[in-house]
């Protein structure tokens, strides 16, 4: 796709002859007194003139060196990955006995279960004797598991107070990249390799120091954002022009449609949780979150778009009439244009049916909101009773986003992410140097990992969460909105053999007695319906 996009791209560029495509200039073999008829060929400029062009534009040559030093470092990293992937297809078949063309009728619980049974026979692990199912999960997801601690502490600079737009979280995937290039993989990051944090990391003496070095990194890193700024810039608007214009063609509603921010998926993701298991879980909460969104509904917006439709359309139908009755109305200056604008407006509209609602909705937000908590988990205390307000769902919008504010925001990434990365992070370096040395643990076998993903309500527990006594963390050291409690569950669910620590062990015993308790309290379902009239009409 990249080839293809620079290739066509510098072809369209340098390679067309808009004047002859244009019929602005008229062809040599076109006769006296008759229309030009312009084909394809005649539009397109010969070799060497397409290569001179080219040569003439210093741009356009530095544009494309960069180009080829970009697909030249993605090639040998693909070349590498290729290794990795043959050495996990081996390690698969021969290891854990799994052909390749099995592998996709086995669950990660069996996959996980023949991988601890193979270290008890093998020992892959040389430092110790078992592994655990909290592990092998510690060495899959170790930063993945501090960006999740990190955002539920409200560490990282992303949430912004803009004038007329409020409040605004910004995070993208090429900020999210420069966060990793900067903590953990790249030059001069806080970890020395993939599972250990350097040794001045963890001593309290380094910090200012550490801090001081961070910043001028974070600084450096924005300024060279900006100075590739150009350059980043012009992919993304021709890479979103070739991806998303013929899917805007096919489906325009695909710009209202949502999608979960890659903010809420670090806001809403679990401790410990897999890629799939959070994926499946989002998606089982997709309906309801978008019926939620769907219903507040601006009057304003309703009535422009059920008007703007209605004209557009009225318009485009008499030109299809007139044109269908009698084709020379094709050959009227700008008919051709009008067509293809009202088309657009149609298709666009379309887009915005969302602005129209169900005539069939029943207002209900409190219930609707129940039913995503039910599937994403989490959500602010502020929210319980505010289902309705509009605060509520601009504070939902952050997660749950819509498709063109997703793709606007990556195209402005490459130009407001230096920006965050010279002005807003450097502030939080020092805060940053603090939670890695206050919140990072030694495990052996596994290396440094996040604490909070020892799933250890002693020491990151929520006292709201949790009985009298049972926590021991201070407010900094908690983690918010009960994540340590949640993910506990949810680890101890998903991996039912785990033998979880004593803290934890107890509070999860605590936790089936009272759901056993409200499970008792609860009227059978024959009495439910039959207190109700149409149960009573039903089982009579």
């Amino acid at each position: 796709q990249f080839l293809f996009v620079v290739t066509f791209t510098t072809f369209l560029l340098c390679c067309v002859d808009y004047d002859v495509l244009f019929a602005n200039r008229p062809l040599n073999h076109s006769r006296a007194g008759e229309r030009p008829k312009v084909t394809l060929p005649d539009a397109i400029l010969p070799g060497p003139q397409c290569a001179h062009r080219i040569q003439a534009s210093g741009w356009i040559i530095f544009l494309l060196v960069m180009a080829a030093v970009f697909w030249l470092y993605r090639l040998v990293k693909v070349l590498c990955s290729l290794l990795s992937y043959w050495e996990i297809r081996s390690f698969y078949t021969k290891a854990l006995n799994i052909p390749s063309e099995e592998l996709r009728s086995h669950s990660w619980q069996e996959v996980q279960a023949r991988l601890i049974a193979v270290q008890r026979r093998q020992q892959m692990c040389v430092h110790k004797r078992e592994l655990t199912e909290l592990d092998i999960h510690h060495r899959i997801l170790r930063f993945k598991n501090y960006t999740v601690a990190m955002v539920n502490k409200s560490l990282l600079p992303v949430r912004f107070h803009l004038p007329l737009l409020g409040s605004v979280v910004f995070l993208t995937q090429g900020l999210k990249y420069n966060l990793e290039l900067l903590l953990f993989w790249g030059p001069g990051s806080l970890f020395q390799n993939k599972w250990s944090l350097r040794a001045r990391c963890k001593r309290a003496g380094a910090r200012q120091e550490l801090a001081r070095q961070l910043a001028r990194t974070m600084v450096l890193l924005g300024l060279a954002n900006l100075l590739l700024c150009p350059c980043v810039l012009v992919w993304q608007l021709l890479y979103a022009f070739f991806s998303y214009a013929e899917v805007i063609k096919r489906e325009p509603g695909s710009l209202g449609a949502r999608r979960w921010s890659l903010y809420g998926r670090h806001y809403l993701r679990h401790f410990n949780e897999l890629d799939h298991e959070l994926q499946a879980r989002l998606s089982r909460g997709y309906k309801p979150a978008a019926q939620y969104m769907n219903s507040f509904t601006s009057p304003l917006l309703t009535v422009l778009a059920k008007n703007v439709g209605f004209f557009a359309g009225s318009i485009l139908a008499v030109l299809i009439a007139l044109t269908v009755y009698d084709e020379d109305v094709l050959t009227v200056q700008h008919i051709l244009t009008a067509i293809t604008l009202l088309g657009l407006v149609g298709h666009l509209l379309r887009a915005c049916r969302s602005f129209i609602p169900d005539e069939h909705m029943v207002w209900c937000p409190e219930q609707l909101l129940q039913r995503v908590l039910a599937h994403i988990h989490y959500m602010p205390d502020h929210w319980q009773g505010n289902a309705s307000r509009s605060e509520t769902r601009a504070e939902m919008a952050q997660l749950f986003q819509y498709k063109a504010v997703f793709i606007l925001e990556e195209l402005l990434s490459p130009i407001i992410t230096p920006l965050i990365l010279i002005f807003a992070f450097p502030a939080r370096a020092l805060d940053i140097v603090d939670f890695f040395r206050n919140f990072t643990v030694e495990v052996v076998g596994v290396g440094d990992i996040c604490s909070f993903a020892q799933l250890d309500i002693r020491n990151h527990g929520n006292p709201q969460w949790l009985s009298a006594g049972q926590t021991e963390a201070s407010v900094y050291q908690q983690a918010e909105n009960g994540k340590t409690e949640l993910s506990l569950m949810h680890f101890a669910i998903t991996n039912p053999r785990w033998q979880p620590p004593p803290p934890s062990e107890l509070f999860l015993s605590h936790l089936k007695e009272k759901v056993q308790q409200d499970a008792a309290a609860v009227p059978p379902a024959q009495r439910i319906l039959a207190e109700g009239p149409l149960g009573a009409s039903l089982l009579s």
